[in-house]
């Protein structure tokens, strides 16, 4: 999520100061809100709400590509 659409301005890191990089679904108190998580379920579950916004599955399928190569998947 842009951190510009983020109601919350963005996650908080450990010291409770706002992330500059992921978004408050993401990304509290420091920690991912879900850890586990890995990018193809994201892509999953990003086409999914894209889709309930009532965006065409392509262009649903053209915003969320790029997850993998996001900073959290980078090392994985």
């Amino acid at each position: 999520m842009s951190l510009k659409r983020d109601a919350q301005g963005g996650g908080t890191n450990a010291d409770g100061s706002r992330s500059t990089k992921y978004c408050s679904h993401c990304y509290l108190e420091g920690a991912f809100t879900m850890p586990h998580l890995k990018a193809s379920d994201m892509q999953l579950r990003v086409k999914g709400k894209l889709r309930e916004m009532g965006m065409p599955t392509l262009f649903a399928g053209f915003f969320s590509r790029n997850i993998p190569r996001l900073e959290r998947w980078k090392k994985s």
